[in-house]
């Protein structure tokens, strides 16, 4: 990725900075991959709600994954079909809800028998038929961060399969609601592709034993859940769309006009964000070297809150000797670590520091705890 470093010095930091080029070029080609098996793509509203960025996936023809009734209403003030958001999350409040009842949005993934029931109330409430999906918890294990994994019956999210007949077929009895999809999403950051595999075996076993009780549905939704590098983000800096798009096709059964739908976030969004922070000062000890920079885990809490990984380079210098650091921010707590030993160039006061591979779950995740100002936004065509 390309920093206009000298531009860079005439902003205020920290702030996060986006390659749009890249952006676009990333969701072209997972767009393409999928358009390939005419499969649908919601992006994930979770991974990064940037209004800019967000055009720039509407124009393109993208719908939207949301979570929460602010990300429908950003999803449709950006541009988004009504008919193409899904609205998942497993505690909608009813002024959410009456929002996707009153915009008629494609559908509601419900995740309990009690939140069909109050749908199905509001929709009668107002004289409509709201469109839902079945969010089915399939016990699939995505071999990533404990924090991250949503596809285990132990997981708050779905309906666990023992419920699922029963509630499929109470769906088709309420008069209110039209049930047009299942949906599953077994986790996020999933590198290893075995889970995907096993994710189709189990949504073949899963429309079998449904079309045995009489319940057939127009749409299969997969979720989302592609990792990207975040060590070498250089390296496949677009994520494998076209391995993951042929592996589901590969896989999955499915019926006769039916439309497969994903949700991808990060690996759309993640590359083409960089958080840029200034070195402070340096602490340098007889155990440990310090780079204090001005960007915390307010900015950027991945590292605070999952012990993730990001890749933190010095773009200032010109210079060669290297020396290992740990980068921290000013936020008055012990885990405000963005990395320990980190072998940078050797850093001086006033070094711009990025932070690579944040373009989801960073800026959107930002928060003022420490009333610090949230970091603001620039983009690679304004720079």
């Amino acid at each position: 990725m390309f920093f206009p470093i000298e531009k860079f010095r005439s902003i205020p930091t920290p702030f996060y900075f986006y390659d749009v080029e890249l952006f676009r070029r990333t969701a072209q080609v997972a767009l393409s991959e999928a358009q390939k098996y005419g499969y649908a793509i919601h992006y994930a509203l979770k991974a990064n709600a940037n209004e800019k960025l967000l055009r720039v996936l509407s124009g393109m023809g993208f719908g939207a994954d949301c979570v929460s009734g602010a990300e429908v209403q950003r999803a449709l003030d950006c541009g988004f079909a009504p008919q193409s958001i899904a609205f998942a999350g497993v505690g909608k409040r009813d002024d959410e809800i009456n929002l996707g009842i009153d915009r008629r949005i494609f559908s509601f993934n419900c995740e309990s028998e009690q939140e069909l029931e109050v749908i199905n109330a509001l929709a009668a409430a107002k004289g409509t038929v709201a469109q839902v999906a079945l969010r089915i918890n399939p016990n699939v294990d995505a071999h990533t961060h404990a924090h991250i994994t949503t596809g285990l019956d132990e997981n708050k999210f779905g309906i666990n399969l023992w419920q699922l007949n029963d509630v499929a077929k109470k769906v088709t009895q309420m008069a209110n609601l039209k049930l047009v999809c299942i949906h599953f999403h077994i986790g996020s950051q999933i590198t290893d592709f075995e889970p995907f595999i096993e994710l189709c075996a189990k949504v073949n076993e899963l429309q079998e034993q449904l079309e045995r009780v009489g319940v057939r549905v127009e749409h299969v939704n997969v979720g989302g859940g592609l990792g990207v590098n975040y060590e070498h983000p250089e390296e496949n800096i677009i994520p494998e769309f076209a391995a993951y798009f042929a592996t589901l096709n590969r896989h999955i059964k499915l019926r006769t006009g039916q439309k497969l739908r994903c949700e991808l976030g990060r690996s759309i969004a993640a590359q083409c964000g960089s958080l840029i922070t200034k070195c402070l000062y340096v602490k340098e000890l007889q155990k440990k070297n310090f780079v204090v920079v001005d960007a915390g885990m307010t900015d950027l809490i991945r590292p605070a809150l999952y012990s993730a990984y990001h890749k933190i380079e010095n773009i200032t210098p010109q210079r060669t000797d290297q020396k290992a650091y740990d980068v921290v921010g000013p936020i008055c707590e012990s885990s405000d670590v963005f990395g320990r030993d980190v072998t940078l160039l050797q850093a001086q006061r006033g070094d711009l520091i990025a932070i690579r591979t944040a373009g989801a779950y960073g800026e959107v995740m930002a928060s003022r705890y420490n009333l610090r100002q949230l970091p603001k936004a620039y983009f690679s065509d304004e720079v």
